[in-house]
C-alpha cells in the first residue's frame, strides 16, 4: 500500500483537523434530525435561519475565547472573565437605563447618560479588571488561577453592588443594536467578533507579538533574558482578555435588554477554556491558535443547539457536552493516536508474521 502524499499527510497531521471534523459532524447531526437546519432565508431585511442563530449566539463566546487564547499561551489562565462580563453589562445597563417619552406627539428614547459614555465606562472597567489580574500575576508573582479567582468571586459582588441585587432592564432602543441589530443582513455581533479576530490575527502573524507570546509561554525566564518585556506583555494580555469579556458583556446585555449581576456570564469562563483547548492551544503555554479557538467556540455553540433541538433532558445535557469534549480531546492527543495505531496495527503485523 502506497503512503499518502505529503499534502495529505500535512492535512492529516494538522492540529485543526479534528476540531473541523467535529464541527462538520455536529452540523450534519443537526441537519439529519432537523430538515430545515441548513435553510437560510431573507426575512425582515436580514438573513434568518439556524446557522445564523448559532453564529449570533456564539459571538460572545468567540470574543472571550480569543482573549483567553493569548492568556493561556503565556502559561496563564483567567477564570474571572464571567465576572468581568457581569460587571461590564451591569455598568452599561445602570448608566443607560433609558425610558420612552413622548415629545410633540412622537416617541423618543431617552437614556440617563449618553450611550457612548456608558460603553466607554463599561469597557474601561473591564480594562481595569484586566490590569488588576495582570499586576497580580506579573508583578506580585501570584499564581494565575489564584489571582483571577479573587476577581471571579469579588467581581460578582461588584456587579451585584452596581445592580443593587436586582435585574436592571434597559429601555433604550439604540443600545439593542449591539447584540440584536443587523448590518448587511448579518447580526452586528458577528462584525464585532470578526473585527477583534482580524486585528488579533494580524497582530500575532504580521508582527513579533505572536513570537513574544509564544516565548513567554515556553520559557518566561529565557524570554526576559532575550530582551522580551515579559511582565508588560503579560499585563497587556490580561487586559486584552478582560476587554474582550467586556465586549461580550455589552453584546449579552444588549441582546437580553437587561443586566443580571448574579447570572450574567455564569460559567462562561469554563466554555471559553474548553473552546481554546478544543482549538488546539496548549494549556502548558507556547503553542496557540486563534482560528482554532473560534472553531472551538462554534463547536460548543453547535453542540448546545443540538442538545436542545434534539430534546435531550436538561439534567444530562452537561454530561453529553462533557463526553463530546472528552472524545475530541482524546483524538487531538498525539499520544492517544499513537497508542491506537499501535493497538490496531500490532495484531495485523503479528498475523502477517505467522
Amino acid at each position: 500500500m502506497t503512503s499518502p502524499s505529503p499534502t495529505v499527510q500535512r492535512v492529516l497531521h494538522h492540529r485543526l483537523l479534528w476540531p473541523v471534523v467535529t464541527l462538520v459532524l455536529l452540523l450534519a447531526l443537526n441537519a439529519a434530525f432537523n430538515p430545515t437546519f441548513l435553510h437560510v432565508e431573507w426575512r425582515d431585511g436580514h438573513l434568518y435561519g439556524s446557522l445564523v442563530d448559532i453564529l449570533n449566539r456564539a459571538a460572545p463566546l468567540v470574543l472571550v475565547a480569543l482573549g483567553m487564547t493569548l492568556v493561556i499561551a503565556t502559561r496563564g489562565i483567567d477564570i474571572s472573565v464571567g465576572a468581568v462580563v457581569a460587571i461590564a453589562a451591569a455598568l452599561a445597563a445602570a448608566l443607560i437605563g433609558g425610558s420612552l417619552v413622548v415629545k410633540d406627539g412622537a416617541a423618543a428614547d431617552v437614556s440617563r447618560f449618553p450611550m457612548w459614555l456608558a460603553i466607554a465606562a463599561a469597557l474601561g472597567a473591564a480594562l481595569a479588571c484586566g490590569l488588576w489580574n495582570g499586576l497580580l500575576v506579573a508583578r506580585i508573582g501570584m499564581q494565575p488561577i489564584i489571582a483571577t479567582l479573587i476577581l471571579m468571586v469579588a467581581g460578582r459582588g461588584i456587579a451585584q453592588l452596581i445592580t443593587e441585587g436586582q435585574i436592571i432592564t434597559v429601555y433604550y432602543t439604540p443600545y439593542f443594536f449591539i447584540g440584536g441589530g443587523y448590518l448587511l443582513g448579518l447580526p452586528f455581533a458577528l462584525f464585532i467578533a470578526a473585527a477583534v479576530f482580524a486585528l488579533l490575527y494580524l497582530a500575532v502573524t504580521r508582527s513579533a507579538l505572536g513570537l513574544f507570546i509564544q516565548s513567554i509561554g515556553i520559557n518566561p525566564a529565557a524570554a526576559r533574558l532575550a530582551g522580551v518585556k515579559a511582565r508588560r506583555l503579560t499585563v497587556g494580555v490580561y487586559m486584552l482578555c478582560a476587554f474582550c469579556a467586556g465586549l461580550a458583556g455589552l453584546i449579552i446585555s444588549s441582546n437580553v435588554k437587561s443586566a443580571d449581576g448574579n447570572n450574567a456570564g455564569q460559567l462562561l469562563e469554563l466554555d471559553a477554556i474548553l473552546a481554546v483547548t478544543l482549538g488546539g492551544t496548549s494549556l502548558t503555554g507556547g503553542r496557540f491558535s486563534l482560528l482554532g479557538s473560534v472553531i472551538g467556540a462554534l463547536i460548543i455553540q453547535t453542540l448546545t443547539y443540538a442538545i436542545y433541538s434534539l430534546g435531550v433532558p436538561p439534567e444530562i445535557n452537561l454530561v453529553v457536552k462533557a463526553v463530546v469534549v472528552f472524545a475530541v480531546m482524546l483524538l487531538q492527543s498525539p499520544e492517544f493516536r499513537a497508542e491506537m495505531r499501535r493497538l490496531v496495527f500490532r495484531p495485523a503485523a503479528a498475523g502477517g508474521a505467522q
